[in-house]
């Protein structure tokens, strides 16, 4: 049952929903990976790399609203519930007990790398199918990057 009316034909919405789902749930557990690594980073940087955590997990949360409530506009429902994140994230699960710093910077690192990997093949195709969805993704994708630099940058 539809309550909302896509503006998209059908086979472009499948596109899209699919790429849109698929982002929510790479962002949701991007935001649970990166507050795990936060709440248990311990180490000579642990002040600097808790902060940055911090802002990984604001832009997740925020982008994954916004995939959300695009997925609601064109009338598919998000899912965003703990076994479907679960089920279909690209995310390694971060270990469990304290983390170093050194490696709570690289579980970032590859983290977002693979968040990135997959945003990008959802940009990709998007582009045909909806160019306003497309320009979500690339801008979440062109924040995601930000983040994966300084990540890098602290590995250096």
């Amino acid at each position: 049952m539809y309550v909302v009316k896509s503006s998209l034909p059908e086979a472009e919405l499948k596109t899209v929903s699919e790429a849109l789902q698929g982002a929510l749930v790479d962002l949701v557990d991007l935001s649970l990976v990166a507050k795990q690594i936060h709440w248990n980073v311990v180490g000579p940087r642990f002040r600097s790399i808790h902060l940055q955590l911090d802002e990984v997990v604001l832009s997740a949360r925020n982008a994954s609203d916004l995939v959300a409530e695009r997925s609601s506009a064109l009338g598919v429902p998000p899912d965003g519930r703990a076994p479907t994140v679960a089920s279909g994230t690209g995310i390694k699960v971060p270990p469990a007990g304290w983390i170093k710093d050194t490696d709570a910077v690289a579980g970032m690192v590859a983290a977002l790398g693979a968040v990135i990997g997959r945003m990008r093949e959802r940009v990709n195709a998007t582009g045909d199918a909806d160019p306003v969805t497309q320009d979500i993704l690339i801008q979440i994708t062109g924040d995601l990057e930000k983040h994966h630099w300084m990540f890098q940058a602290e590995s250096a």
